[in-house]
This record gives structure tokens, sequence and C-alpha cells, in this order.
């Protein structure tokens, strides 16, 4: 069975490696080389192809906005990241919109054909070494998240919102004047906040903002 791929990168010269690459391994056959995120989607649009294999790091439009524009689009390829560096935030939003394969331009060309096997037969392939922050990230915002969905029995709207002053070192004279209130205001809240959370100091405070996944 052949996998048919389009394959994305700004660098021309690294396109040419690419297809020299591919061309080589028996079921894998490029259906069009693009150098940009517009061409990517022509492409995408005119082959459907099986793979799309991208680069974040593209000209016109990122691969992270090709992404979101694939997204609406169905049918829509299986898609390899094949990049020279990741941001942990880049890594995140890439799984969330259907990310399949993960592989830095260090690794040894014959992971990415296996990568490419791997997740056209419907698995996945995300370098541990390349992700690991951006998933133990992932688990922090989803604790927070599970974590805001408890306060609001406890807490107000308004009163975590001070919470997250406080804790981001704003003195009671900041906060009233971010928030168009009197210091007076600001003083009752956090006196609220201390009865309600039974501690006394801004520092206990912060360790629970900290605790709880507020800042």
């Amino acid at each position: 069975m052949t996998i048919n791929l389009v394959i994305v990168d700004g660098y021309p010269i690294v396109l040419k490696g690419l297809q020299l690459l591919f061309s080589g391994e028996p079921g894998l056959h490029v259906q069009s080389c693009c150098s940009d995120g517009e061409m990517a989607l022509e492409a995408v649009a005119r082959w459907q192809p099986d793979i799309l294999l991208l680069d974040l790091k593209i000209p016109k439009m990122d691969g992270l906005q090709v992404l979101r524009e694939l997204r609406k689009r169905d049918p829509r390829p299986k898609v390899v990241i094949l990049t020279a560096a990741l941001e942990v935030d880049e890594v995140l939003e890439a799984i969330q919109l259907g990310v399949r394969g993960v592989v830095l331009k260090e690794m040894p060309p014959e992971l990415l054909i296996q990568c490419i096997k791997k997740v056209f037969a419907g698995g996945e392939w995300i370098e541990k070494n390349s992700v690991s922050r951006a998933l133990e990230k992932l688990l922090q915002r989803e604790s927070a998240r599970q974590n805001l969905q408890k306060l609001p029995t406890q807490l107000t709207p308004r009163e975590v919102d001070l919470i997250r002053l406080v804790a981001g070192g704003h003195s009671n004279k900041q906060i009233a004047e971010q928030r168009h209130i009197s210091e007076g205001t600001v003083k009752v809240h956090l006196h609220n906040i201390f009865d309600k959370l039974q501690i006394k100091s801004r520092v206990a405070l912060t360790l629970y903002a900290q605790d709880n996944r507020l800042i």
C-alpha cells in the first residue's frame, strides 16, 4: 500500500532532501512539496494526502495556523510535525489540534520514516524528549481547570481574581487601581477570603494560589 505525502518546509534544500529520502523508501510517494502555509492548504485540498509532513516555522501561514484551518475541513490528512525546535505552548496546541506525530530534525532519518508509517497505520509517534515538558504543563492546566470548577462553591469570581492579584505581588492600592474599587473594598474582600480559607497572611494566600493552580 502506498502512503501519499504532502511535505511542507520553508527551506528548499530541506524539501529536496526529504524528497530524496522518501523516493528511496518503497511505499512512500510525495505528491507535493510546499514552501509556505498557503501552498500547503492548496496542496492538501488538491491531493488529499494520507500524511501531511509539516514544519511549524513556515512563511505566510505558520504551521499552527495551517493546523487550525485544517481542523475545519473534512476529510483531512494525518499530520506529522517535523521541526528544528519546539516551544512548550506550540507542542500543546499542536497535540490539541490533532497532530499524531512529532519528530525533531536532529533525529535519524529512519525514525521519521518509522513515524510516518506508524501514524498512517493509526498510531502515534511523540518523541518523549521533545514533548515531556509540554505534557507536564498540559496536566498542570487540566488540574487547574478541575480545581477552578470546585472553587465557585467556596469563593466568588471576584475573590478568585483578587487572590491571583495578591499572589502576583500586587499591593492593595495597586489592586484597587486596577479594579477601580477603593482600598477599603479590597480589604473587605481580603478579610472575607482569609476567613473562608482559614488563613491569616498574604504569604499563605499566595501558597494557596500556587497549590490550587490559580497562578
